[in-house]
């Protein structure tokens, strides 16, 4: 009964499930918002480039 009991009670499965369902969202909102992202970053590394021509 004893093993009956922890094996009801044992949750390492769950903590699986959670990262499965964050790595969907944060893909999902990654596909959302592509084009977005994208003109963000080539923002970002324009800016930089700029600035180390000047240096």
């Amino acid at each position: 009964m004893n093993d009956l009991t922890r094996f009801i009670t044992e949750e390492d499965g769950i903590t699986t499930v959670e990262v499965i369902l964050i790595l969907l969202v944060l893909i999902a909102l990654v596909l959302i918002f592509k084009k977005e992202l994208t003109g963000l970053v080539n923002s970002i590394l324009s800016k930089a480039v700029k600035q180390a021509n000047q240096v």
